[in-house]
């Protein structure tokens, strides 16, 4: 069995319910019915969230005529040919996906938390509530995409997050959500994703062992909702449905796991232990090769990763290896042994920018129908808070890479949309909408309105026709 065509097909035979919840038994369901279809090939979406924001001057072209740099600077409109221009520094390591990219500019997110923080939001067009459940409005953009290219897992979520000291480690809350009030969990080291997506393979009977652990959690989740009453009482009781869901995509996964074993990552021994000693390099690295295996081996569709937030610990950066530094302290313009915080920064995102390439490069080395894996996947880099560390929401740029087989226009452009409450400006919603349109579902519109634009009686639902056309 050779074929990734084939180990799909094959997966989709031992794959069954995902129990009580109802969003995983739909995803089960629907990733039967897709695989049936010998020619179909998923789409697939990487959203890789940074924190501190994306200032939009750092993506403006430096090849940029006069007359193009004043119009980016005044957030005019503007679109220009990348293959006619130069990359920004930090970027060039997209040069050989020069074809593949797009840099969007003039978005905004006013409808989402702004700030340091956009929790939930920046993935659902919402106010959050500062990740309240509460708050939670409904299933964000990558669980909606999910639907529509159901797996195995459905979605992964992966973060590199802490409280910036030390890194999270295990299983903990996470920033996406399968639907309203509903809070996913996420894997916080490489380690515990590793052993919790492929150790099937590793120790097929550590599942049983493991099973035991979650039916003691669901008990004292159960036992918590049977003390409760109402809206409360819903949460906890969507907890031990998701539970309960865990369990059985587990034994699920088993059911195949010698087809998976082409694409197990190796994990270095530094990430023992939850990679205390492990740098943030380090653990960027592993990340992404668990984000590959997940995609390679057709355990998912949909991989979001928080590549770092405020609190995220810094430390082994190439020039600054013997300093912890703080994103936060970045943000107000903290330097470290002698390296500016403008310097860092850019840093920081070559770093992230490494790891993005990586992906693209060794998804269109694994062949896939006339093509390759990546022909129908889109990386979409972001600023999980908007524009700057102190965000406003007015402008939240995306870099994106897209596949060949992509239906949404934006490779090899770079495209500044109007300012934000100006007539035929685009906010996030509009973004979400596009890709959402883009690849099966004709909602008119995604997410939360802008209360200005309304104010101003802007058009603001629908899609961007730019990007369809």
């Amino acid at each position: 069995m050779n074929s990734r065509r084939e180990f799909l097909k094959a997966a989709a035979i031992g794959t069954g319910s995902f129990g009580m919840n109802p969003i995983a038994s739909e995803l089960t369901s629907a990733y039967a019915d897709a695989t049936t279809n010998a020619t179909s090939i998923p789409h697939r979406f990487i959203f890789v969230r940074k924190s501190n924001g994306i200032r939009p001057n750092e993506l403006a072209l430096p090849s940029f005529s006069e007359k193009e740099k004043a119009s980016d600077r005044r957030k005019e409109v503007l679109e220009v040919d990348l293959e006619n221009h130069d990359l920004p520094s930090w970027l060039s390591v997209l040069n050989p996906h020069k074809g593949n990219l797009g840099i969007l500019q003039g978005l905004s997110c006013k409808m989402s938390e702004n700030g340091h923080y956009s929790y939930s939001s920046v993935m659902g067009a919402f106010k959050s509530g500062r990740n309240s459940l509460s708050g939670i409005k409904r299933a964000t953009i990558d669980f909606e995409l999910a639907r529509l290219n159901p797996s195995p897992f459905g979605h992964v979520e992966l973060s590199l997050t802490g409280n910036y000291s030390n890194f999270r480690t295990g299983i903990v809350p996470g920033y996406s959500a399968p639907a309203a009030h509903q809070r996913n969990y996420c894997y916080a080291d490489p380690e515990t994703a590793y052993n919790e997506l492929f150790k099937s393979i590793l120790d097929p009977k550590s599942i049983d062992s493991e099973n035991q652990m979650l039916n003691f959690l669901e008990q004292e989740e159960s036992f918590k909702a049977s003390q409760l009453a109402g809206y409360e009482r819903l949460k906890l009781s969507n907890h031990v449905a998701s539970l309960d869901s865990i369990k059985q995509r587990n034994l699920d996964v088993a059911s195949f796991a010698d087809l998976i074993r082409e694409h197990l990552p190796n994990l270095d021994p530094v990430h023992a232990d939850g990679g205390v000693n492990a740098s943030t390099p380090e653990k960027q690295k592993a990340m992404t090769e668990i984000l590959i295996a997940a995609l390679a081996t057709g355990l998912t569709n949909v991989v979001t990763y928080t590549i770092d937030e405020l609190s995220t610990p810094i430390r082994g950066l190439p020039g600054n290896e013997s300093d912890r530094i703080s994103i936060h302290e970045l943000g107000h313009n903290g330097g470290y042994s002698g390296v500016s915080a403008e310097d860092i920064r850019e840093k920081i995102r070559i770093g992230h920018l490494e790891q993005i390439e990586h992906i693209a490069n060794r998804l269109k080395k694994i062949p896939e129908g006339e093509g390759s894996m990546f022909d129908h996947t889109m990386i979409f880099y972001f600023p999980e808070n908007g524009e700057t560390h102190h965000s406003h929401g007015t402008e939240a740029p995306f870099v994106v890479l897209a596949g060949d087989a992509c239906p949404v226009n934006i490779a090899g452009r770079y495209l500044r949309l109007p300012y934000h409450g100006t007539e035929g400006h685009q906010t996030l919603g509009n973004w979400y909408t596009t890709l959402l349109n883009a690849h099966g579902n004709p909602i008119d519109h995604y997410g939360d309105l802008d209360l200005e634009m309304s104010r101003k009686k802007l058009a603001q639902t629908g899609s961007i026709p730019q990007l369809l056309s």
